[in-house]
C-alpha cells in the first residue's frame, strides 16, 4: 500500500461529520429477487453529513435506468448535498411513472425525517427489476432510521449490510492521510456480486470524505477513480440498471482547498475505490477464482481495453479458469475476435502468481513454449492469479479484474418458476 495513507476502521463514518444507520422494514421479502431468502436483514439505510457537502456521482450507462438513478443524477450534478437514502430488495427499475413518484417520495420522506431540503437528498435502490416499491414499508423504515443515525462503526456496518442483495459479506474501507499537516479521511462501502460489468456493475458505492474540496474538483477526482476501479471489473459481462457511485465531501478536515489538488487525495480515492471494486469481484456470484488481466503492447489504450474485455467475458475462457486450466488457446481465440488490432505472430500469453513479476509464458511470438502444463496449472489453480497478454504493437495498456464461470453461478441465476425464492432480480 502507498505509504502516504493508512487504512483505518469506520468506513463511511471514519471521516468527520458523517452519520449513518440501517434498519429492517421488510422491503427484501420472498420473491423480490436473489438475497430475499436471507430473512430479517436490514434493507434501508441513511447516510448523512452534518453540513452541506460537495457532491459527485457516476451512474449506469444502461439505457434502461432506474427511477432513483434519474433522481440522483440531477442532485449529483449540483454543487452540494446532505444525505443519501438507500434500499435493497427492490430496484425500482422499469416501474414507469409510479416508480419516479416513489423515488421522489423517498427523497421527500428522508428530507422531512432529517429536517433537510429535499433537493439535497440522493436516492439509491437495488434488487429485483419491475416490482413496485412497497412505500408504506419504506416510509416506516425512514422514520425508524432517522432517529438512529450516529457516527459509530456498528452503524456503518449496518449500512454496509443493508445495501447487500446477493452479496455474502460486507464491503467497506477507510483511509487517513495528511494534507498540509491536516488529517484527511476517506471512507467507502459498496455492494455488488452479480451483473458486474461497467459501467459500472450491479453495484452501489458510497464514498465519504472530510476533505475540503470544490465540487468540480471532486467530480473530476471521482471520474478518474471510478475509471480505474469500478469500471475495470467484470464478473459476468452484464450491465445493471441501478449502478451508482456517490461521493460526499463535507470539508470538516479544514485543509487548504488548493492543497487538495495534489496527488495525495486522488491516490487515496483511487485506492479506496479499487479495493472496494476488488471486493466485488472476490464476492462474485459463484466465483472461485479471481484473475487480474494485464494487457499491454496494444495499438492504444482503447484497443487494450477491447482485448481485455473480450478475454475476460469469454464463457470458454471463464470456464477454463474455473477448472484451473491454463488454456491459452481460448485466450488467443477471444483475442482474435475482439475489435483490437493484433498479430498472432507477435502475441505473448503468460501467467504469474498475484503481484509477482515472474511471468511464465505459455505462448510467445506466435508459438507455444516448452513450459509444462503442470507448471502453469500450479499458478492457475490458485484462488487468484495474474494473466499477462502482450500484443507487441505499441504502448496501449489496460488492467481488468475478472472472475471464473462456475456451476454455482448458473445454478444461482437460472431460477425456478415453481420456487419464488430462486427467482432472480
Amino acid at each position: 500500500m502507498n505509504s502516504i495513507f493508512k487504512v483505518i476502521p469506520g468506513s463511511i463514518v471514519a471521516p468527520r461529520g458523517f452519520l449513518a444507520s440501517g434498519v429492517f422494514c421488510d422491503i427484501k421479502r420472498l420473491g423480490t429477487g436473489k438475497g430475499s431468502e436471507k430473512g430479517r436483514k436490514d434493507d434501508l439505510a441513511l447516510i448523512v453529513s452534518d453540513v452541506p457537502a460537495a457532491v459527485a456521482g457516476m451512474f449506469t450507462m444502461n439505457q434502461v435506468c432506474a427511477a432513483p438513478v434519474k433522481i440522483s443524477r440531477t442532485v449529483a450534478a449540483k454543487n452540494f448535498a446532505r444525505a443519501i437514502v438507500v434500499n435493497s430488495g427492490n430496484a425500482n427499475a422499469a416501474t414507469g411513472a409510479q416508480g419516479m413518484k416513489d423515488a421522489r417520495e423517498m427523497a421527500q420522506l428522508a428530507a422531512k425525517a432529517l429536517s433537510l431540503n429535499q433537493n439535497g437528498v440522493l436516492v439509491c435502490s437495488t434488487g429485483r427489476i419491475g416490482v413496485p416499491m412497497p412505500m408504506k414499508n419504506v416510509e416506516r423504515g425512514i422514520r425508524a432510521c432517522a432517529p438512529r443515525i450516529a457516527r459509530s462503526r456498528s452503524n456503518a456496518r449496518r449500512v454496509a449490510e443493508a445495501i447487500m442483495t446477493t452479496d455474502t459479506r460486507r464491503k467497506e474501507i477507510a483511509v487517513e492521510f495528511k494534507v498540509d499537516n491536516r488529517s484527511v479521511r476517506i471512507g467507502g462501502i459498496c455492494k455488488g456480486a452479480g451483473m458486474i460489468q461497467p459501467g459500472m456493475a450491479t453495484m452501489l458505492g458510497f464514498i465519504t470524505t472530510d476533505a475540503a474540496i470544490e465540487s468540480k474538483a471532486l467530480k473530476r477526482a471521482l471520474k478518474v477513480a471510478v475509471g480505474q476501479s469500478f469500471n475495470r471489473i467484470t464478473v459476468d459481462g452484464d450491465m445493471s440498471t441501478n449502478d451508482s457511485v456517490i461521493a460526499l465531501a463535507n470539508g470538516l478536515a479544514k485543509n487548504p482547498q488548493p492543497a487538495i489538488r495534489n496527488s495525495q487525495f486522488q491516490s487515496a480515492l483511487n485506492f479506496v475505490c479499487l479495493e472496494l471494486a476488488k471486493m466485488i469481484v472476490r464476492d462474485g456470484e459463484g466465483t472461485s477464482r479471481v484473475v487480474a488481466l494485464h494487457v499491454r503492447g496494444a495499438k492504444n489504450d482503447r484497443d487494450a481495453e477491447l482485448a481485455a474485455r473480450s478475454i475476460a467475458n469469454s464463457a470458454l475462457v471463464k470456464s477454463s479458469w474455473c477448472g484451473g486450466d491454463p488454456n491459452w488457446g481460448r485466450i488467443l481465440c477471444a483475442l482474435g475476435y475482439s475489435k483490437a488490432r493484433m498479430d498472432e505472430n507477435r502475441v505473448d500469453v503468460g501467467y504469474a502468481p498475484t503481484g509477482s513479476g515472474e511471468i511464465l509464458f505459455a505462448f510467445r511470438r506466435g508459438r507455444p513454449t516448452n513450459v509444462a502444463l503442470k507448471t502453469l496449472a500450479k499458478i492457475t489453480s490458485a484462488s487468484e492469479f495474474d494473466l499477462h497478454v502482450d500484443l507487441h504493437l505499441a504502448r496501449g495498456q489496460f488492467v481488468l479484474y475478472g472472475a471464473d464461470l462456475t456451476e454455482e453461478y448458473v445454478a444461482f441465476n437460472k431460477g425456478d418458476i415453481n420456487d419464488p425464492a430462486t427467482l432472480g432480480g
